[in-house]
């Protein structure tokens, strides 16, 4: 019988858990702000949210989300140079970390307009469904159409893959 007790309190409490859960953003390590910042907003088409420096601990962050979904945020976390003119910290490429992904109403109009913002895509959406590209931080970044696949179309169908995504 207490097995039976146990039982109900555990799934109360993992039902609990799972209802005082809310996703608040993804956090990125940033070498140059004013690039990611800009990449972000002026090339994938986010919005700044709010900027916060913090001269206490040496770092300014940025929050960035795509217009009118404000709750799935980037924090762009830059850590000021050392004071003592060291080197500044170095962060390995972003492929450790993973990837960050977003549904695009058209995934070849949202391919052509980062081409014509200088972007390169490094991995084509062959497949009318899923494109890579990257930060200037190197942080992958995954486009997926929004619905079912677009038929397969040129340029992007014969278009090979270009380094890592």
């Amino acid at each position: 019988m207490q097995a039976g007790n146990d039982k109900v309190a555990w799934n109360a409490c993992r039902e609990r858990s799972l209802i005082q859960m809310k996703y608040l953003h993804t956090m990125l390590r940033v070498h140059d702000l004013d690039a990611s910042v800009e990449f972000f907003r002026d090339k994938l088409g986010l919005k700044e949210l709010s900027r916060h420096e913090v001269p206490a601990g040496r770092f300014t962050l940025a929050f960035l989300a795509p217009e009118g979904q404000e709750d799935a945020q980037v924090e762009l976390t830059y850590n000021w140079p050392p004071e003592d003119g060291s080197a500044p910290e170095t962060y390995g490429g972003g492929r450790n970390f993973g990837h960050l992904a977003y549904k695009v109403d058209n995934l070849y109009a949202k391919c052509q307009e980062l081409v014509d913002k200088g972007v390169t895509i490094l991995r084509p959406p062959r497949d009318g469904y899923m494109a890579f590209v990257r930060s200037p931080d190197g942080i992958s970044i995954e486009l997926l159409q929004d619905g079912p696949p677009l038929e397969p179309a040129e340029p992007w169908k014969s278009m090979p893959n270009v380094g890592e995504w």
